[in-house]
């Protein structure tokens, strides 16, 4: 009897194409908003690599970045705890600060992070993510950049992860 390890269930959710387009778009907002002023971008390892990645080369305007890492996930589900393993290394008084997410789910890791950064000081703090999806979530918090919203399952593919897995994936889809 062959023992072959069972493949995940994916619905496709996102194309590449629709995913570019969006990337685009925020960039461009991005670009519009920050006009004449440097922007700092705050990556969330590991899930928002892939779309800091793209977002950065279509911006039209002075970038420095730095990576947190932050974990709230225990496979599927929140863990309910958001744990720092990785700090910035930036001193971030008076920067126009963007923190980039790959997905908004409970709103834990968000919260955590605004309240945690507003301490340092930036200028301007904002929040742009890939995917926010639609409440309920455990903190109320809206992102103020987004590329789309989601009220289905659980997403993998694009930088969002089951369990380090699926990050590869070039489009995003549901984990069924």
């Amino acid at each position: 009897m062959d023992k072959t390890p069972t493949e995940p269930l994916l619905r496709p959710v996102f194309s590449a194409e629709q995913i570019a387009a969006q990337v685009r778009r925020i960039a461009g907002e991005l670009t519009a908003d920050y006009a004449g002023r440097e922007l700092h971008l705050l990556v969330v390892l590991k899930g928002g690599f892939i779309f800091a990645a793209d977002l950065v080369r279509h911006l039209d305007l002075p970038v420095t970045m730095d990576f947190i890492r932050i974990a709230s996930y225990q496979g599927t589900h929140s863990s309910g705890t958001v744990n720092l393993a990785l700090p910035h290394e930036t001193d971030l008084r008076d920067k126009e600060l963007l923190i980039v997410e790959d997905i908004l789910d409970s709103g834990l890791s968000l919260d955590y992070l605004m309240k945690s950064l507003a301490m340092q000081q930036p200028r301007s703090l904002k929040t742009c993510v890939l995917v926010a999806k639609q409440p309920p979530r455990t903190v109320s918090s809206e992102p103020d950049y987004c590329g789309f919203s989601w009220d289905g399952g659980f997403l993998v593919g694009y930088g969002l992860d089951n369990d380090e897995q699926l990050r590869n994936l070039p489009a995003i889809y549901e984990l069924v």
